[in-house]
Parts: C-alpha cells; sequence; structure tokens
C-alpha cells in the first residue's frame, strides 16, 4: 500500500507559459513528502501531474520502476484529498466512504469489513448514518480521507487539506493525517503554503518558487540551514545584511562593524540573516561583540511580546522584545546578534 515515487525532468507548460520548466524529486517509499511554496509557485501543478490531471510536456514520473505519463488517473491506485472536500451531500458518511469500494466492486462482506475499520481509524464511526450537511468542517475533512484511503490507495496525494479549517482544528487534524499515515504507512504527498503545518507532519519538504525547487531536505535541516534567501525568508528569516569576510569568523558588514558569525561557508561575500527573536534588545551605548546601535522606528503589541522595527546603519532590523520592556518609537537601542543564529547565504 505504497510506493516510491520519481520525478524526473518534468516540464509543464500552457502554451508559451512555463509553469514547472524542468522539476526532479524523489520521494521514498512511505515518505511523507511536501511540497511547500507560495501562491502560483506550481506546486499543486505539479501534485496534479502526478495524479494524472495535468498532462506533461517533458520528462518522466514513476511509481516505482512503472512510468505513469499515459496512464489513466483511474488506473494509477491513487487517493486524493481536496481543500473543498468533494464528498456527496446526498450520501451519508457511510455511503460517502464506500463508493470507491463500490467502484471497485468489492464483495459486500469485504467491503463492510474496511468501512468500519476506516471510519474507527479516523474516528467518525458514530457519526457514519449523518448526511455531511450535519458534520462540522473538521468531521467533513476525516470522511474525506476515510473515502481517499479505504481503497488502500500507492500514493495519498492532498492539496491544502486544512486551509478551509480554523487555527485549532488545523492543528489537531494534521496530528491526525500523520497518526493515519505512520499506522498505515502509505507514501503521501502533501501540498500546502504552511510552513508550521509543513513542519510539523513531514518527512521531506521541498519548497518551491517558480516551478522549481530550491531546497529539498528534512525540515529541520531547511529551518535551520536554508539555501537562499528565498527560502530563508519563507522560513522566517526577517533581517538580512550584507557582509565581507575579514578574518577566520569576523565579517565586515556594510558600514564596517564587525560581525562575528558561528556559521561558516567558502567565499568572501555573503549576505547574512538572523531571526527577529535571535536578536537581543540592549540599552542605547552597550559594547560588545556584533552590538549595533539603532534606532527604535515602529513598537507593534503581539501578545506575548512586542515586535520593534530598528533602523541601524546597516538596514532596518525587525526583532522581538519582551512585553514588560517598554521602548517608545524614538527610543535609542543597541541591538546584539547572536553569534550561532547568523546564517550566511551565498
Amino acid at each position: 500500500m505504497s510506493v516510491a515515487i520519481k520525478v524526473d525532468h518534468v516540464c509543464k507548460k500552457y502554451g508559451d507559459n512555463i509553469i514547472i520548466p524542468d522539476l526532479t524529486a524523489n520521494i521514498k517509499n512511505g515518505e511523507f513528502f511536501t511540497l511547500l511554496g507560495p501562491s502560483g509557485c506550481g506546486k499543486t501543478t505539479l501534485l496534479r501531474m502526478i495524479a494524472g490531471f495535468n498532462s506533461i510536456e517533458a520528462g518522466t514520473i514513476s511509481f516505482g520502476d512503472q512510468v505513469i505519463n499515459e496512464l489513466p488517473t483511474h488506473q494509477r491506485n491513487i487517493g486524493m484529498v481536496f481543500q473543498s472536500y468533494a464528498i456527496f451531500p446526498h450520501l451519508t458518511v457511510r455511503q460517502n466512504v464506500e463508493y470507491g469500494l463500490k467502484i471497485r466492486k468489492l464483495p459486500r462482506d469485504e467491503m463492510k469489513k474496511r468501512v468500519d475499520e476506516m471510519l474507527k481509524l479516523v474516528r467518525i464511526d458514530e457519526y457514519q448514518d449523518r448526511l455531511p450537511e450535519r458534520l462540522s468542517g473538521g468531521q467533513q475533512q476525516r470522511v474525506a480521507l476515510a473515502r481517499a484511503i479505504v481503497i488502500k490507495p500507492d500514493v495519498l496525494l492532498m492539496d491544502e487539506p486544512l486551509s478551509n479549517l480554523d487555527a485549532k482544528l488545523r492543528v489537531k487534524m494534521r496530528v491526525e493525517i500523520r497518526r493515519i499515515q505512520q499506522e498505515l504507512g502509505f507514501t503521501a504527498i502533501y501540498v500546502t503554503h504552511d510552513q508550521e503545518e509543513c513542519f510539523a507532519i513531514s518527512d521531506k519538504v521541498a519548497i518551491m518558487n517558480k516551478g522549481v525547487i530550491e531546497q529539498m531536505d528534512a525540515p529541520s535541516t531547511i529551518y535551520n540551514s536554508p539555501n537562499t534567501e528565498f527560502i530563508a525568508r519563507f522560513v522566517g528569516f526577517e533581517n538580512f545584511f550584507e557582509l565581507t569576510r575579514a578574518q577566520g569568523s569576523d565579517f565586515a558588514a556594510a558600514d564596517g562593524t564587525v560581525i562575528r558569525a558561528a556559521d561558516q561557508k567558502p567565499g568572501e561575500r555573503f549576505k547574512g540573516c538572523i531571526r527577529p527573536e535571535d536578536v537581543q534588545v540592549r540599552p542605547a551605548g552597550e559594547k560588545g561583540n556584533n552590538a549595533i546601535p539603532g534606532e527604535v522606528m515602529v513598537s507593534t503589541f503581539l501578545g506575548r511580546h512586542n515586535q520593534l522595527n530598528v533602523k541601524t546603519a546597516i538596514g532596518e532590523f525587525v526583532v522581538s522584545a519582551d512585553q514588560t520592556q517598554a521602548f517608545p518609537i524614538g527610543t535609542a537601542v543597541t541591538l546584539v546578534l547572536t553569534e550561532n543564529k547568523i546564517k550566511l547565504i551565498g
């Protein structure tokens, strides 16, 4: 009930408009693989190519050793969960879940057994006789998930399946999806633009930008070591500054300020980046390593902390400050950049 997937130099275009120019990715058997990126980056287009909904202009997609480019969607043994649920409003929960098995003409006893198991697995067995209109959004999404996996697909494809749910329910449902995937062991490809959601459930993540995978790695690797400025911005880095290597771990900023970074890469010129929470706000005039004088331009209350926009000689910084500390607009401060939190992008 799972398969390895190979996407080999695929291209997708509509007329002269190239959506995916040349994309390659390998997905392991039983892996939870997520396509992450902003709207319009090509992630849903790639998912639809794997599903067979979109044509492939060049390259190949393989399930195991079988190239599936010309294989009709209904012969690919995939399950699909859509953003809009797409369950039948006139059928009960049980009838929705058993629909795919009826199409496959499973014996009645086998079908009942499989549906019973699936209803319990996704925890909607008590609602099996209800129509969708009497279900919450989360319950409807569980029905859609059960219907997709009751057929025992080789691959489960999910396109922004939680985007219509409220924040708390999204967190609950992503845990459920991961639990079910690990319990059954199927290969899953998940599309989202939500970084937190993606990192919480994935074995591997591919971040896409303009039809290109800019980095494909484990969630922790992408979060801690982004390859490009686009990826760094996407995973929470908001402060960027030009650096030139001086000596060893020391780098010179644009105004000559010496910045020490634990991150080491070959080369002379870099863009340094750091997250807001990794910049300390100190009193004006404080000296020390990576100390940068600045002036508070904007102060925004965000509950657990205040967000400050601070103007400095090497650019404007966005930083997080303890909400108990008051930094009115115009306050002179010193920013201290945590040495081992600075990342270098070539």
